[in-house]
């Protein structure tokens, strides 16, 4: 696996204005998700809009916490993917929210008015990952 996306992501993370002291107030348990999301030609303004509109909102209400959003520099691999990473307090917390999240029947009307048009995602990657005792960020 190629970690230099990931390095560079937490980077960004650092760079963004975490403070260290806002990290410490949370538990040390806190587990992170990189998501990895490939679409089909021509949809990527949909799945932002998407984003924009309708997911971040339904992820706050299922205890789905954002860490950030981003995109490729190069303009082609910019028009297909785009990485995302999300935290919880645990594992168990992330399955919990995402089986709710996947019911909800905001969600399925969301999901089926963007796709009116053609589906979105091609296909989608899903890592999660615990901090190392020297990260800023836990």
């Amino acid at each position: 696996m190629n970690l230099r996306p990931l390095l560079a992501i937490l980077s960004l993370i650092c760079l963004s204005g975490v403070s260290m002291s806002q990290e410490k107030t949370q538990a040390t348990s806190r587990v992170f998700e990189m998501r990895t999301y490939y679409t089909h030609p021509g949809r990527m303004e949909a799945l932002h809009a998407r984003f924009r509109d309708h997911t971040c909102k339904l992820f706050e209400k299922h205890g789905i916490s954002i860490v950030g959003f981003w995109k490729p520099l190069d303009k082609a691999k910019a028009e297909e993917s785009m990485v995302y990473i999300l935290s919880y307090p645990s594992r168990e917390a992330a399955e919990k929210s995402w089986n709710s999240f996947r019911v909800d029947p905001v969600w399925i009307k969301a999901k089926e008015a963007s796709e009116k048009s053609g589906p979105i995602v091609k296909k989608a990657e899903s890592v999660f990952l615990d901090s190392t005792d020297y990260s800023p960020i836990k």
